[in-house]
């Protein structure tokens, strides 16, 4: 839907939520998650009930709502009750450690957080340097002395009147680390999940009603938000959610029980898939008509393996956390392994060179995106948002060219993160944990890819004296940053050298490693 077709006056929860109760779906299954069920109706007072619980504890517009939560219905009723209430739903990353969340939760200023029990114990020390948080819902166990989420929804009433905001008011953030290094506040606004959801889901998949969507990537993901909640939510779909980690025989599990028509995911699960599946003999996908990919680009390979083995082609696209979701994909019985695709309704892209001048097709350039969905900017980050959003246009720092037919392919970054899984990484955080090893003298980060093309982190090493290079020690550095960060940041190869390649400032030049990684393997 064009944003001029959009009601100026608008609160996001009357269209994903409450025009269901309208349109006859109260007992149509909404949500799948374990033995759960949630249907319409059910989602509807559980929204209402939520939205009372933010009233009774004095939570107004626009104070930000974090929501700590892994992907089962609770996340639903939060997300949407707080977006009814005319606040700010603020999805958190489950993989993080304290540090990181107490720069989340104080950067974000949020007022209220609902956390599950098994993610509450890395904020117990933080607690008292949380200098906005005011109250603490816990889900999912006892929560310690905190207040419980199932017994304060058993007890708000289920009716809610939807806040009076504008289609242009922020409803939600979505954190993104970008490649700037540190965590960025993306405000998004009541319009775009709209917007997102008619162009690319509706318009360019096909999504309908009769659709139960499975989505690997999680909810508090960009990607995953829309795949599991919004996009079923708009066309009166079904979502089913996997809490659990998405391991093969988990996705696999949930594919044959749940039989979903639509299945999203990203390359490094659909690599893993793909070698369980040769593994075992396996050739069907049950219901599935349509696999999406996104998060990083799909190795051609991947595609060809995966379309030979189970007859449906992975449609790839890219999005981002600051366009809200995917601008550029692949169609249905129109896909081309290695692609990403063709500008998705509503979007447009052009390509340019860093002067901002347009370049041909064949070319590769900077690539600038345009479209109803982006964010508005990021919050208290006015440089970033100067240098990121050029007016009309939104600057993805991703390199690409366009071939004749409006086709675009990948050529990588404009800086040096590195993208694991849909998420980025970005070298000095895996270096600094590194350095806090007594063995390491140096260090310096580089993206790697693997045996599937897929970007993994690799560190160069230089020792301290004293300290001899071995395999038990690569595992053991390997092991320290799992334990001190993020899991999926750490270094997949480890290579001790005598010294790193560096600027006349003692910068390190991490375009080096880069082309070191391009031509020999690691040690271990």
């Amino acid at each position: 839907m064009p944003i001029t077709e959009i009601p100026e006056r608008l609160n996001a929860a009357t269209i994903f939520i409450d025009i269901h109760q309208k349109e006859g779906r109260a007992d149509k299954p909404a949500i799948l998650c374990g033995e759960r069920t949630i249907r319409y109706g059910d989602l509807f007072e559980n929204v209402n009930r939520f939205g009372n619980i933010l009233r009774g504890r004095d939570v107004r517009m626009e104070e930000r709502v974090a929501i700590l939560l892994p992907d089962i219905p609770e996340f639903a009723f939060a997300f949407f009750g707080a977006i009814k209430a005319g606040s700010v739903a603020v999805p958190l990353n489950t993989l993080l450690g304290a540090e990181e969340y107490e720069y989340l939760l104080n950067d974000s200023r949020a007022r209220l957080l609902v956390v599950h029990a098994s993610l509450l114990p890395p904020l117990l020390p933080i607690r008292d340097k949380l200098k906005y948080l005011k109250h603490i819902i816990v889900c999912g166990g006892s929560g310690e002395s905190y207040p419980r989420l199932e017994t304060l929804l058993q007890t708000a009433l289920p009716m809610f009147e939807a806040a009076d905001t504008s289609r242009d008011d922020a409803a939600f953030w979505l954190y993104s680390s970008g490649t700037t290094g540190f965590p960025k506040g993306t405000v998004h606004l009541h319009h775009d999940m709209m917007v997102a959801a008619d162009r690319y889901a509706v318009e360019t998949l096909g999504l309908r009603e009769s659709d139960l969507s499975f989505s690997v990537a999680k909810l508090f993901f960009a990607y995953g938000l829309g795949n599991g909640l919004y996009f079923p939510l708009r066309v009166g779909g079904t979502s089913v959610l996997l809490s659990d980690k998405p391991l093969p025989d988990a996705i696999f599990g949930v594919i044959d029980k749940y039989r979903p028509t639509v299945f999203y995911s990203v390359p490094t699960s659909y690599a893993a898939l793909l070698q369980v599946a040769e593994r075992e003999g396996r050739t069907s996908l049950g219901a599935v008509r349509l696999c999406v990919s996104a998060g990083e680009p799909l190795p051609k390979p991947i595609f060809d393996r995966w379309k030979e083995r189970f007859g449906v082609e992975i449609l790839d696209g890219i999005g981002s956390t600051e366009a809200l979701h995917i601008f550029i994909s692949n169609r249905p019985g129109e896909a081309r392994g290695g692609s990403t695709g063709q500008t998705v309704p509503g979007y447009d892209a052009r390509i340019v060179d860093d002067d901002g001048n347009a370049l041909s097709p064949g070319e590769t350039g900077n690539l600038l995106i345009r479209g109803d969905s982006t964010a508005s900017g990021y919050w208290n980050k006015h440089d970033v948002t100067k240098k990121t959003m050029l007016g009309e246009w939104l600057d993805t720092r991703d390199q690409f060219s366009v071939d004749e037919e409006g086709f675009y392919y990948y050529a990588g970054r404009a800086d040096d993160v590195i993208k694991v899984s849909g998420q980025y990484v970005w070298p000095v955080e895996v270096e600094a944990v590194l350095q806090q090893h007594p063995a390491v003298l140096e260090s310096g980060v580089a993206g790697r890819p693997d045996e599937h093309g897929l970007a993994k982190p690799s560190a160069f090493i230089v020792l301290k004296e004293g300290f001899m290079p071995s395999p038990e020690l690569a595992l053991e550095l390997q092991s320290f940053v799992k334990d001190n960060m993020a899991p999926y940041k750490y270094p997949r190869w480890i290579e001790f050298v005598d010294d790193l390649p560096k600027t006349a400032t003692g910068k390190i030049r991490r375009f080096k490693l880069r082309k070191t990684e391009e031509k020999r393997l690691p040690s271990y």
